[in-house]
This record gives structure tokens, sequence and C-alpha cells, in this order.
């Protein structure tokens, strides 16, 4: 099919403007959350609402179980400085990312189009909904376990459909309207349940020398101890796209709190630090032999408390999967619309990231999930060195302090999307091929070298943004507060992330979401765009006049 050739030569039709919020964008919002659009002003949570929100994330039994398995293999000193080094890194890098997610509000899918093009950037979005579920999948294991274990009745995948079934509805409703306030009533709960837990480990054991424990046997790492401790923790590397798709609901002026105390370091250092020293403790002063199993401390919990020990696990693990479940779901729904050309709301996107979850449950997980999460680290861990490349060289953004993420502004495919893929297919090619050193230095690998890659790229190769005219922000006053009406779905959004779409008569305005899941509308401002390269024409001076007025 030959792409239209736009009509230059026609006026433009004029802008429908408002400065309210579309109350039919406010009414889907309460679930929707922006998923697939800037998040508005009028639409940032308050400074403790935020908090707690994101606060899900501290309960998970991985912190824990990660920390204690590093204490069995290289010893609690070493694993001690590791998480700290973790906690530093963590918190610096994420003190940028939230900073930046508030003053632009933008979602990790829309922050992509920018640095992997519109098609490339679908592959990010995709890389963080599934991780998402396989951290789902591990948390929720963690609750089936422990029910069946206690209870004796009814079979494990009984037990794991409880669980999804348990912890799904939890995650419908969003930031702001629903996720604030269920974590922030449950979250002294949560800590009051680890106090208990701990006191009557100490009763129960009487613990010594956990705290300077040394394996008889240190295995050959590649590297020393505690440095092998934070580079599994690199593994992690998703929660800075975690914080990209929370932070954007931060007020600007807020960003100074949230850099330090929500996303920063202090959180790091209750989420790493904190658990890390509880699961060590457990473990060892239980007297485990060998590395624990992922269920092992949700086990012991429940040895030391019974029926409350399952409220307790129950509680940890339902808190942080409304924070998976949350980000696998509005990670799919942009998936499903960039590479479908589909609509597809929240809560359905919920129902399939629930579905897949049983149905990797029902597998044996275990020979594989730490494999698939290796894998998926690689790409993070990609997307995250060059996503600070970019940050660090486009301080001042490409207009209006912003990067330009618009579908209808950026090539198909960037360079970015060219080191993304190669430094991430490297990282997982020395983890597969070069032993005890790729399992050891595959992720450092795979930062350094998608840095210098993206470093290189950004000198040799034009910028990915298309040359177009006939910009909305260039009619309004207020990029911000005005509101413009998307002729495809007649829902108003902020200027800011609105187009011109060529590829209807007169180039009415349309959304970001309505951009990126239109082929029409891509195939118009690619024939634009060539257009604008070959030179001035009739059409361009009328808009540049239009504008002016």
């Amino acid at each position: 099919m030959t792409s239209p050739r736009p009509d230059v030569s026609a006026p433009l039709a004029p802008l429908e403007v408002s400065f309210e919020d579309d109350p039919r964008v406010v009414k889907e919002a309460a679930n929707e959350d922006y998923s697939t659009h800037i998040v508005p002003l009028t639409w940032r949570s308050g400074r403790l609402s935020l908090t707690i929100a994101w606060y899900a994330l501290v309960s998970g039994m991985f912190y824990l179980v990660t920390a204690a398995t590093l204490a069995v293999t290289v010893g609690t000193v070493d694993t001690l400085i590791g998480i700290l080094l973790a906690v530093a890194v963590f918190g610096t890098v994420n003190y940028v990312f939230s900073r930046y997610a508030a003053r632009t509000g933008l979602t990790v899918a829309l922050i992509s189009q920018r640095v992997f093009g519109s098609l490339g950037s679908v592959l990010a979005p995709l890389v963080l909904a599934a991780t998402a579920i396989y951290y789902a999948v591990f948390e929720g294991s963690v609750i089936a376990h422990a029910l069946h274990a206690y209870t004796g009745s009814l079979t494990i995948e009984v037990w794991y459909a409880i669980s999804i079934l348990s912890n799904v509805p939890m995650a419908i409703g969003g930031v702001r309207r629903w996720l604030d306030k269920f974590n922030g009533a449950l979250l002294p709960l949560y800590w009051t349940g680890l106090i208990i837990v701990i006191i009557l480990a100490v009763r129960e054991y009487k613990p010594s020398g956990w705290l300077t424990h040394t394996p008889d046997l240190v295995p050959d790492l590649g590297a020393p101890g505690w440095l092998y401790a934070f580079f599994v923790y690199m593994g992690v590397f998703v929660f800075m796209m975690y914080t990209m798709d929370f932070g954007r609901f931060g007020k600007p002026e807020d960003a100074g709190f949230h850099s330090v105390v929500t996303f920063g370091p202090v959180f790091y250092f209750f989420v790493y630090f904190v658990n890390g020293l509880i699961g060590i403790f457990l473990v060892l002063a239980a007297g485990a032999v060998g590395a624990p199993t992922e269920t092992a401390i949700g086990d012991t919990i429940v040895a030391l408390m019974g029926a409350w020990g399952l409220g307790v696990v129950w509680l940890t693990q339902s808190r942080i999967n409304t924070a998976n479940y949350y980000v696998a779901s509005t990670n799919l729904e942009a998936t499903v619309a960039r590479l479908f050309h589909l609509r597809v709301p929240r809560v359905a996107a919920l129902a399939l990231a629930s579905v897949v979850t049983y149905l990797i449950m029902l597998t044996d997980v275990l020979s594989y999930v730490l494999t698939a999460l290796a894998w998926q680290g690689a790409f993070v861990v990609g997307w995250v060195g060059i996503m600070l490349t970019h940050l660090a060289l486009h301080r001042s953004g490409d207009r209006d302090g912003l990067p330009e993420f618009r579908p209808g502004r950026v090539v198909t495919f960037a360079p970015g999307a060219v080191v993304w893929l190669v430094s991430s297919l490297t990282g997982i090619l020395v983890l597969e091929f070069t032993g005890t050193f790729g399992t050891t230095w595959s992720s450092p690998l795979t930062f350094v070298l998608s840095i210098g890659l993206y470093a290189l790229a950004l000198r040799v190769t034009r910028s990915p943004v298309l040359a177009r005219g006939s910009d909305p922000r260039d009619e309004v006053d207020d990029i911000w507060e005005a509101r413009i009406r998307c002729h495809r779905c007649d829902h108003s959004y902020i200027a800011v992330e609105m187009d011109r779409d060529p590829s209807a008569e007169g180039s009415p305005a349309i959304c970001a979401d309505c951009a990126g899941r239109s082929r029409d509308f891509r195939r118009a401002v690619l024939a634009e765009a060539a257009a604008a390269l070959a030179g001035p024409t009739t059409g361009d001076a009328n808009r540049e006049e239009f504008a002016r007025k």
C-alpha cells in the first residue's frame, strides 16, 4: 500500500481548546491512571499518598530470600557490604529517574519512544510487563505454598489460583484512588508482623554468630564476595523502570522529597538493608544448611506464628503484588496498543496478566524462572544504561524542556534500539557461554557496553526526531494547562502530548494513544516528514501563518 501524500496546501483545522479536565477522561483515569498518556498536573498524587503507594514494594519475600542466599554463599559481612553499595547506587539512579518522571509525566513506554523509535520502543513495556509477571509468580507462589503447607488440603494448583484471585482485584484501582489507601493501611501491620517474628525467632532459636557468619567453603565466583553480592542486586535494576511508571504521579514541587525518601536512598535502605538483615537472621537463626528455597522464610514465619504467620505472609506478598500486577497491566496495555493497534482497558490487561501468571505457576517454574529473569535482566540493565546516558546528554530536552516522545514526531527505529539489542544480547551471550565469569560479570558488562555504544551512536547518527511543522504546542499559551480535543477518541488531553494528524482533512489534533495505534497516521506523518526534508512548500507557509495568528 502506498503512503498517502498529505495535502500541504489545505488550511489547518482549528484546535478545540479547553482549560478544565475532560470529565470522561477523569472518570476513566480512576482505573486507567493515564496508562498511555502523560499524567496531567491535576492528576498528580499528594506527597504522602505516592510514598505509601510506592512503599508496597518494601514487603517482598524476594528481598529477604536474596539476602539470605547471599549470606549463605559469601558470608554475612560481604553480603551487607554489597547491599549497602546497592543502596547507594539504586538510591542515586532513582534520585535522577524520579525527578525526571515528575517533570515529564512520562511512562517507560512513552520515554522509550524518544530513545528507541516508535516501533523500536515496544520492547520496553513488553520486558517490564514480563518481569513484573515473573515477580508476581514468585510472590504469589510464597502465599500458595504457605497455605498449602499449613492446611494440608487442596492441591497446590488450587492454592495458586486462590493466591492470584485474592491479589489481582487489589490492583484494579489506580495509584491515587486505591493503592495508596490499601498499602497505607497495611504498612504498619507488615512491620509489626516482622518484629513479632524476630522476637519469636530469638526465643525459639537463641541465635548467635549470624552477623559474622562465614561459609566453610566459598565457591569460585570470579569476583570478591561483596562485589558478587552487589552484582546480584544489579539483576533487580527493573526498579528503575518501576520508578518511572510510579514517579510520573509526583508533583514537580515534591520532587526533592520523592527523590530522597520515596524513590531514593531512604527507600532502598529499608527494602534492601533492613529486609536483608531480617532475611539473613531468620535463615541463619533457624540453622539452615545450604541455600534457602524461595519459600523458606515464609515457612519459617508460619512455623513460628501459626495462623497469624499465614496472615503475615499473605499481607507481605499481597502488598508487593499490588505493585507487580499494576505495572504488568499498564505495560501490557501499552504493548498491545502498539503491537496490535488495539485499545485494551487496563482491567482487561490485568486479567491477561493474571492468566499468564497462573499458567507460569503450573509449569516447572523453578527450572527456568531464574534464567528468564537473567535474560530479562540483561535488557533491563541495558535500558537503564542507555536512559542514564540519554538524560545526561539531553538535559534540556528536545523542546519545551521535554523529550520528543510523540509517536508522530520520532522515527520508526532509532539508533538506540540497535544499541539496546546489541548490548543486551551480548550480555546474554556472556552469561550463557562464559561460565562463572559470565554469571558474575554479565550485568556490569551489559551496563558499561550500553552506555558506551549509545554515547557513540549519538555522535555518529542523526537525531531520531522527525522534521515536521504544524505543532499544536505552538498554538496554545500553556502546554500543561491547555486541553485539546482529539478528533479520533473525542477526549481532551493536555497539549503536551497532542499532535496534528495529517491523515485527516485539515490535520486535526490527535492524542498520543490514538496516534500510536493508527497505521494511517503513521504513514501520513512519514510522508509529511519526507516532504519537509524536500524543502519549503506553500503548505508550510500556510501553517506558519496560521501559527502566528
